[in-house]
């Protein structure tokens, strides 16, 4: 099947960033637009929708209102428009919960015709003559193949579960990844022990969550290889580090120097909430009221080496990093809570000829998110070698966007602020955006 309209933009993938950039475009007449997603609907993590879980950004980090305040696409026009305002405003709670930040996608994703799921993009054929990519897509729902064109294409295929090297080829029934947690919840409640690996907001909710579990007969271990649980850090001048002066400054260093730099940063973007941490710590001194046994065992510095199995349980092999000493822990049920990584989608195969990349083989992304050198293939959270740690931040999606739409336009669609920080963080101009008024 032909569909004969070629279209200024498709985008591959609709997670938050490339269903934000999906709601940017749709009041823009001149820039006609396309987005494609295997899954059957737009549901974000929903094996971590826990009940009481939030978002670690401020509500205003929705998917527009960083780039259009005024737009209808907004966070607080979908609470108006589902009568949820004033429950909102009293709740006085910048931080929105998880389940109803995919509510607000889901109402999102319903006023666009942009966004077609169910479409898994096979292949992409780039037509030099015309100067156009030819996308070959399957519609999953009836197994026809649809063919599109476009002039230029955004990547907004996401990450997938990253697992520990030494669980390649390996398949275990009861170790699974954070994302997989409320599936196996059930059979989770019925082992004796679990252990969570890992030491970010996930592993920390999950451990919240199973904790008033172990009152009833689970042992829980909670591992990680850091020297200590650590807390995000969320001061006022380090998040000035989240603006567009500071991403100029990254992407201007030297490619080692931004390795260098982002391999300090982890409390920057992996840590647990401070309030979570608290709430653990106040939990857990609850429930030891009366010197209470707990059965509960929380151990930082522990390198997981590997895992094997042991009966009906598995063997979890540790290095413990300060006593240079090794063990061995024995659980039911292992929860890996090991984040997550890009993974480059196999449809580029026919376009790698148009891909710049750096010495390690990566994206070499240019500072307005394309590729290629000619500005036609965008990425969405795939450049955090060049871009710095702000790249996973949904509090920066917007600020990409309007990038990336105004690069398109070539002129400035959205107005992009260009100073925000009161720190300097070089001696170098201040940036300007490409396409400023």
């Amino acid at each position: 099947m032909e569909n004969n309209k070629t279209y200024d933009i498709i985008g591959i993938g609709i997670g938050p960033f490339n269903l934000g950039l999906a709601a940017l475009l749709e009041p823009i007449e001149d820039i006609s637009s396309l987005f494609l997603d295997q899954a059957e609907g737009f549901d974000w993590h929903p094996g971590l929708m826990l009940d009481n879980a939030t978002l670690q950004v401020p509500f205003m980090a929705d998917l527009v209102t960083m780039a259009d305040p005024k737009s209808k696409f907004s966070f607080l026009n979908f609470l108006k428009e589902t009568d949820r305002l004033y429950k909102f405003y009293i709740r006085e709670d910048f931080f929105i919960l998880r389940k109803e930040y995919n509510l607000y996608c889901q109402w999102v994703v319903n006023q666009l015709q942009s966004c077609l799921f169910g479409k898994k993009v096979e292949n992409i054929i780039f037509n030099e003559t015309e100067q156009i990519f030819n996308i070959e897509v399957l519609d999953l729902k009836n197994n026809d193949v649809i063919k599109y064109t476009a002039k230029k294409i955004v990547l907004g295929t996401g990450t997938q579960p990253r697992l520990p090297a030494f669980m390649k080829d390996k398949s275990f029934p009861h170790v699974i990844h954070t994302s997989e947690y409320l599936d196996h919840k059930e059979h989770i409640l019925n082992a004796n022990s679990v252990s969570i690996i890992g030491s970010g907001q996930s592993a920390a909710e999950i451990f919240q969550d199973l904790l008033p579990e172990t009152e009833n007969g689970i042992f829980m271990s909670w591992f990680t290889r850091p020297d200590r649980f650590f807390p995000m850090e969320y001061s006022k001048l380090t998040l000035e580090l989240t603006s567009p002066e500071y991403v100029d400054h990254f992407y201007n260093m030297p490619s080692s120097q931004r390795k260098a730099v982002l391999a300090k940063q982890p409390p920057l973007y992996k840590g647990i909430s401070y309030d979570l941490i608290n709430d653990i710590f106040d939990a857990l001194y609850g429930m030891s009221v009366g010197n209470t046994p707990l059965h509960v065992a929380l151990k930082p510095s522990c390198q997981l080496d590997n895992i094997s199995s042991e009966g009906n349980s598995y063997a979890l092999n540790f290095t413990h990093i300060q006593d240079n000493a090794t063990f061995t822990h024995i659980s039911d049920y292992v929860i890996l809570a090991t984040g997550y990584q890009y993974n480059e989608p196999k449809f580029l195969e026919n376009i790698e000829n148009l891909i710049q990349r750096d010495e390690d083989g990566l994206f070499e992304v240019s500072r307005y998110y394309t590729i290629d050198e000619a500005e036609n293939i965008f990425v969405q959270n795939a450049e955090l070698h060049t871009h710095g740690f702000i790249t996973p931040d949904l509090g920066m999606g917007a600020y990409r966007n309007a990038l990336i739409i105004n690069t398109i336009a070539g002129k400035e669609i959205y107005k992009v602020e260009k100073r925000i920080a009161f720190q300097e963080f070089n001696t170098q101009k201040t940036w300007t955006a490409k396409h400023s008024s």
